[in-house]
């Protein structure tokens, strides 16, 4: 990560509006608050880990505020992960509220209206994790969110500790180590939630049966003709029963399938290597069978084409043909 803000060498006067800049520069515009009686004094790196933004910070006292006019109507805002690494932190978001002291954790939604409340000095690392890249319900996700995770409860016994020596080492990653722990950053998460879930343990009747159907899709997403219609005539149900399992887990059955695709794919081309396969033959494998539309969701969820992704991952792995994303055939 690189240095965005000192406030050492900057004026008293200007040193909280410098602040404010720097944090939006790092992360997303927000409010700031002192909450002590001279100058703000703080330190900013920011950066990222693969595809993910990550900062890290330590200052005075202060409250920091964001709200839903900091991110435009369309944008769904990331995942907030908060690794307190000194001092305490109180967060509060839709009426709840939760506290955290140093090797605690803290996840909230940053299209949301939030405070960040730091009564004392402290030092943090932040993580922003996109949505659109995380395997997880709403439902599911408001199982972590405003909760404070400790670092020796659970899976947060093992993310805790792994973010805060990760994050504080960011910039000594390369863009091929970066890329794989940016996906095992997202897979860590993923398990919290799974692991915080209400149907997260062995469940019974419609719980049970929503994960045998996930993972019968993970077993059979090589199929290019896996498809909603295919998954229920194999748990001998109707479309419309398919559809209604899903409604509360915050994704289409035809949307998971794609985005489970994905991720095998990103995971496949990290790894790079002399002998790799085409990217069209990694999409294939996978159940595409258009690369022209693999390439344009797989940019629309990691925002790289395959052939930049597979660079990211492996720097000395010469490109990929422009042919391997634009080869015409029929949509997966």
């Amino acid at each position: 990560m690189e240095l965005a803000l000192s406030t050492d060498a900057v004026p008293d006067r200007d040193r909280l509006d410098r602040w404010r800049a720097a944090l939006g520069a790092a992360l997303v515009p927000m409010a700031v608050t002192p909450r002590g009686g001279g100058p703000l004094s703080g330190r900013i790196t920011g950066g990222r880990l693969g595809h993910l933004r990550v900062c890290s910070l330590a200052a005075d006292a202060q409250r920091m505020s964001g709200t839903a006019a900091h991110h435009p109507a369309r944008d769904e805002g990331p995942v907030a992960v908060l690794v307190l690494t000194a001092g305490t932190a109180t967060l509060l978001q839709d009426g709840r509220h939760a506290v955290a002291g140093a090797g605690d954790l803290l996840v909230y939604d940053t299209a949301r209206p939030y405070t960040l409340d730091f009564p004392e000095r402290f030092a943090c690392h932040l993580l922003h994790l996109p949505r659109r890249g995380l395997e997880v319900s709403e439902r599911e996700l408001r199982g972590v969110m405003v909760a404070t995770v400790a670092a020796t409860d659970g899976i947060g016994a093992v993310l805790g500790p792994f973010l805060a020596r990760l994050l504080g080492s960011a910039h000594s990653y390369g863009p091929a180590v970066g890329a794989r722990l940016a996906v095992t950053v997202m897979d860590l998460f993923a398990t919290l939630v799974a692991e915080r879930s209400p149907s997260g343990g062995a469940g019974t009747g419609r719980g049970e049966l929503v994960l045998r159907i996930r993972d019968h899709i993970d077993r059979h997403l090589e199929d290019p003709g896996l498809a909603p219609e295919t998954v229920a005539a194999a748990h001998h149900i109707s479309v419309r029963y398919l559809h209604r399992l899903f409604e509360d887990e915050g994704i289409t059955v035809a949307r998971l399938i794609q985005r489970r695709r994905l991720q095998e794919c990103a995971r496949e081309l990290a790894r790079g290597g002399r002998a790799a396969p085409a990217v069209a033959a990694v999409a294939h494998r996978w159940g595409f069978v258009n690369p022209a539309h693999f390439s344009r969701v797989f940019r629309g969820m990691y925002g790289h084409t395959p052939s930049e992704w597979r660079r990211l991952g492996a720097p000395g792995t010469p490109a990929q043909g422009s042919r391997d994303d634009r080869s015409p055939s029929r949509a997966a």
